[in-house]
């Protein structure tokens, strides 16, 4: 895995910075969120933090992705969400974590001590705003995918979790996506199954089915083309605005 501490020099130069909780702060915040935070790296499969330990960091992802995973009883388990690029792990105030926490990919966090920054949340409105907003977007998003799991075909549900993938890509990149665009898939077919709920062989039908019907196109094993992207929302079962967040 690359040493991120040496691909980033400064706040002003991380890929997150624009989306991430600090986005709203200024430069005297910054400064001060720069002294109490440290880089992380885990590579895919690793256990970032069990439900119920105890969490003394806070963590934006910066790049990779990590899965948020519930344990029943009988030791079933169940992906219950996802930890994209520029989403925020943990909450001020919350001593313990309230799932399993697994790298899906290789994984860089952005970590912060945690009593610092909740003390530095105390007197800083920008971050407690930009906190604020994420978790609005997350209680969204939760929606959403209730909505996905319970309703939607299985063709719907992967033309919707390509959505969400475009747009956050798109985000990240400062764009929309518009007419032609593509992205690199940031989970495998196996993984994108479980978050589903579908077996791998419907998850790899409806990719070709999918590719099929001209709306997607296929280059290598990861990278996803999508000819028009109203035709790919068009096929998620939602509105005309797509019905899933970014």
């Amino acid at each position: 895995m690359p040493d991120i501490t040496t691909a980033l020099k400064g706040c002003g130069e991380c890929p997150i910075r624009h989306r991430a909780v600090c986005a709203l702060c200024d430069p005297p915040e910054l400064r001060e969120l720069d002294a109490i935070k440290f880089y992380r790296s885990f590579p895919a499969g690793q256990t970032i933090v069990w439900a119920g330990d105890q969490m003394d960091f806070l963590a934006s992802v910066v790049s990779g992705v990590a899965s948020l995973m519930q344990t029943m009883e009988d030791g079933r388990t169940q992906m219950v969400g996802l930890l994209l690029p520029s989403d925020f792990l943990g909450r001020p105030g919350r001593g313990t974590a309230a799932y399993d926490v697994i790298a899906t990919t290789d994984l860089v966090m952005c970590c912060f001590r945690k009593k610092p920054f909740e003390e530095l949340m105390a007197r800083t409105p920008h971050l407690s705003q930009r906190l604020l907003e994420m978790t609005l977007d997350e209680l969204d998003a939760a929606r959403e995918w209730l909505l996905l799991l319970g309703r939607k075909t299985a063709r719907e549900k992967l033309a919707s979790l390509l959505v969400i993938f475009a747009r956050r890509d798109a985000a990240l990149r400062l764009t929309r996506p518009e007419s032609e665009f593509s992205f690199e898939l940031p989970l495998t077919r196996e993984a994108m199954s479980n978050y589903l709920g579908l077996t791998l062989e419907t998850v790899s039908r409806q990719f070709s089915a999918l590719k099929r019907d001209g709306v997607i196109r296929l280059e290598g094993k990861r990278r996803i083309v999508i000819p028009d992207f109203q035709a790919l929302l068009a096929e998620t079962g939602d509105d005309s605005d797509g019905g899933v967040p970014s």
